[in-house]
């Protein structure tokens, strides 16, 4: 009786653990992609993005807990044509990686480690920021969705990291109100082994046991430009 009463609840004990484990996993949904597409070509007005109201949000996630911060937007334009985006782009600066649930020497450490700026070894581990200072993202198309109460629209485009470009698409909200431009991209995620960012995944590395860092990253997106 008794060993039967600690088999049931060492297999509690495990069915928790995968429970919390997978709350660990960023949510969102994944985004879908392929090789790198034809940029669009931008007709219509260009407008200049708001550098001020735009940023990117990211998670990362391991099993035992989750990190999240920002990413600045410091240039990009979005092209409107009849209503709709027919083109633009928005380009990264990696250099201001910030984690926001940290402080102090662990919030300058991990944001050391994630710009490789701390020890020399260690600085391919993640994005490398001396090597490639910048990310950019250029649409190739924007379609319009219908049925979703997040999003309006899918919007397409090349991701280019770490020199690795990828064709990328997401749900978006797009809103255009005379010379303004806003877009709302919900939570997705990308896998960022594809982009050469490596370090701690049990995809590439087999001997990490329980000490893996999540493949996926969480990304949000939030664009304002204006004429």
């Amino acid at each position: 009786m008794n060993k039967l009463i600690n088999t049931l609840m060492m297999f509690a004990m495990v069915l928790m653990v995968g429970s919390m484990t997978s709350c660990k996993d960023s949510e969102g949904a994944k985004a879908e992609v392929s090789s790198k597409g034809e940029v669009a070509a931008a007709t219509g007005v260009t407008m200049g993005v708001d550098v001020t109201n735009s940023k990117v949000l990211w998670e990362g996630t391991k099993p035992t807990g989750a990190h999240n911060g920002t990413v600045d937007v410091v240039a990009g334009s979005v092209s409107v044509k009849d209503g709709k985006v027919t083109g633009g782009n928005f380009t990264l600066d990696m250099n201001s990686i910030t984690c926001l649930d940290l402080e102090g020497g662990e919030k300058a450490g991990l944001e050391g480690h994630l710009k490789g700026t701390g020890e020399a070894e260690k600085e391919d581990h993640f994005f490398n920021v001396k090597k490639y200072p910048t990310a950019k993202f250029e649409i190739t198309k924007v379609t319009g969705l219908a049925g979703n109460a997040d999003a309006n629209s899918l919007v397409y485009g090349n991701l280019t990291m770490k020199d690795q470009t990828k064709q990328v698409s997401f749900k978006a909200n797009i809103a255009i109100d005379g010379n303004m431009v806003n877009v709302s991209a919900p939570k997705f995620t990308i896998d960022r082994t594809q982009w050469n960012v490596t370090y701690g995944s049990k995809s590439i590395f087999d001997n990490l046991k329980d000490k893996f860092i999540n493949d996926e990253i969480g990304l949000q997106i939030e664009l304002s430009a204006k004429g």
